[in-house]
């Protein structure tokens, strides 16, 4: 891990599995945060699929979300968000310790994941973390002018 990376503590932030009735809340922040949201339909084929779907709660506020893959011992976090009222306070980087130490828990050696290019936060948090990059992949998000590469980043965990 990174010195760089300290995550803050959030007392009154917590953690739960998400459930189907969570999927509405999870489409309002998607929709808000992201110009190209997930449909509910990809939450909810997430959670039947029995991916890792954590909310991240202030009291009884959805303030984010994470959608975490497990095979054998491999994870790959295929969604990460923070409202846009909860961002730039170290939020991100709460919830992504705490889907580390979940890929962790599940024997997990490697965390993967795409980011786009243009999304300078999350690529300052997965630099700060220890991330680094594996490969692009093209053409892999839309775009307004079309389609728009990713970078495949991953994260050893051992």
């Amino acid at each position: 891990m990174s010195a760089l990376f300290a995550p803050r503590t959030f007392p009154d932030v917590h953690f739960h599995i998400l459930r189907e009735q969570d999927i509405a809340a999870v489409s309002c922040v998607e929709s808000d945060v992201y110009a190209f949201p997930w449909s509910e339909g990809n939450f909810r084929d997430s959670l039947l699929a029995g991916y890792r779907c954590w909310g991240c709660w202030s009291g009884n506020e959805l303030i984010g979300y994470a959608i975490l893959m497990i095979s054998i011992d491999e994870a790959h976090l295929l969604n990460l968000a923070v409202t846009k009222h909860w961002q730039r306070r170290g939020v991100g980087r709460h919830m992504l310790q705490f889907i580390m130490d979940e890929a962790r828990k599940s024997h997990c050696v490697m965390l993967y994941l795409e980011v786009r290019p243009s999304n300078h936060a999350a690529l300052r948090l997965y630099a700060a973390t220890g991330f680094r990059q594996f490969g692009m992949r093209r053409d892999y998000y839309p775009a307004q002018d079309g389609r728009e590469n990713a970078l495949f980043l991953g994260l050893e965990l051992v």
